[in-house]
């Protein structure tokens, strides 16, 4: 049966991609980004770094294995929408327990079906991340752009999706003591740290440096998160406050923020990278990795000279800066997500290479 269109995206050149609606109900203006992972598309959806982004999946079929209660990378997903080839609500998986389209709605989150995304995806690629409206099918092209124009895309995303209040993850014979700035914390992280031994105190991501001390953690970790890293004073500052004091371990915008505490500059990328299937190579083994990715900001390598911040990784298809560190006030951060879940595993070492960090504490305290 021939279906009618109901539903369209609107860029803010005019360009509009018909489809069908799935998810929940209404009209969006987000950021549109693509991403390039082959599954994944749970934890993608509950990702908070993809706050407010309307995301375009390159792989053809989404929706096949359905969502699973254990998987998800954050409690309440904000993402604010989703683009698909081909839906599919007839899940193929003993561990599933809702489709996809039943979380969206869930949530409410908008999703479309049935659009050329090789189309929109080289769109993104050649003239980069931009607005985008999700609306009717029926809503005039002059009426969409006018929406586009007049709307301001958020900056506070870290202050909607960090957490109010601490909590706690704890795990039975813990060595170590880790303290989680939660500026978009990924779920799987809290696991691998746990995995490790670690308990972690998850805090807001404006905690003051003197509550944190209060708590004399072996380590801190900064998380991953939405938006420009500029945005995000209060964990700038807080590294300023303890580098040094404590090994530090940060990812993605932590990654970045990092590097702003140490007098460095970032830019934001034409469209970012997403997906599981980015080379990184490590300079001091000379290994490549291959990583997964999420962020549409970058650190600038010239404007690292002089901070005291060395580069450790670089990624092989644009030369950008995946890695930082700073041996003598143990701080290093890595762009990508080693906690990567369901993959690619090549990563796991750096959490290693934390829980070495705090070991070295332990037996110099």
């Amino acid at each position: 049966m021939i279906r009618d269109y109901d539903c369209k995206i609107v860029l803010a050149d005019g360009s509009e991609y018909r489809g069908y609606r799935f998810g929940a109900r209404g009209d969006r203006v987000c950021e549109i980004v693509f991403n390039t992972s082959m599954v994944g598309y749970q934890e993608i959806v509950s990702d908070p770094s993809y706050t407010d982004q309307l995301v375009v999946m390159t792989y053809p079929i989404i929706g096949n294995y359905g969502i699973t209660d254990e998987d998800f990378e954050t409690k309440i997903p904000t993402i604010g929408g989703l683009a698909v080839r081909e839906y599919n609500d007839i899940p193929s998986n003993f561990r599933y327990t809702k489709t996809l389209s039943e979380i969206l709605e869930d949530y409410g989150i908008p999703a479309v079906e049935g659009i050329d995304t090789r189309k929109l995806t080289r769109s993104i690629r050649d003239h980069g991340s931009r607005k985008a409206l999700i609306t009717d099918i029926g809503t005039p092209r002059e009426e969409a752009l006018a929406i586009l124009a007049a709307t301001e895309l958020p900056r506070d995303q870290v202050s909607r999706v960090s957490c109010r209040k601490r909590w706690y993850a704890r795990t039975s014979n813990h060595r170590y003591n880790v303290v989680a700035v939660d500026c978009g914390i990924k779920l799987n992280i809290v696991r691998s740290l746990n995995a490790r031994g670690c308990n972690v105190t998850v805090v807001p991501y404006d905690t003051p440096a003197s509550v944190i001390m209060g708590m004399a953690p072996d380590g801190v970790f900064l998380s991953n998160g939405p938006g420009d890293p500029e945005d995000v004073e209060p964990v700038i500052r807080l590294v300023r406050q303890l580098r040094g004091l404590y090994p530090i371990f940060g990812i993605c915008l932590g990654h970045q923020m990092i590097a702003l505490a140490y007098g460095g500059r970032t830019y934001k990328l034409k469209f970012g990278h997403r997906g599981g299937n980015h080379p990184v190579k490590n300079l001091g083994t000379g290994k490549l990795e291959i990583t997964s990715q999420n962020h549409s900001y970058a650190v600038d390598r010239a404007s690292l000279e002089g901070t005291g911040l060395e580069v450790t990784h670089i990624n092989l298809l644009d030369d950008t800066v995946e890695g930082l560190a700073c041996p003598r006030d143990r701080v290093f951060s890595v762009q990508y997500h080693p906690e990567s879940a369901p993959g690619p595993q090549d990563s796991g070492y750096l959490f290693d290479q934390f829980i070495e960090m705090m070991e070295e504490g332990k037996r110099h305290a």
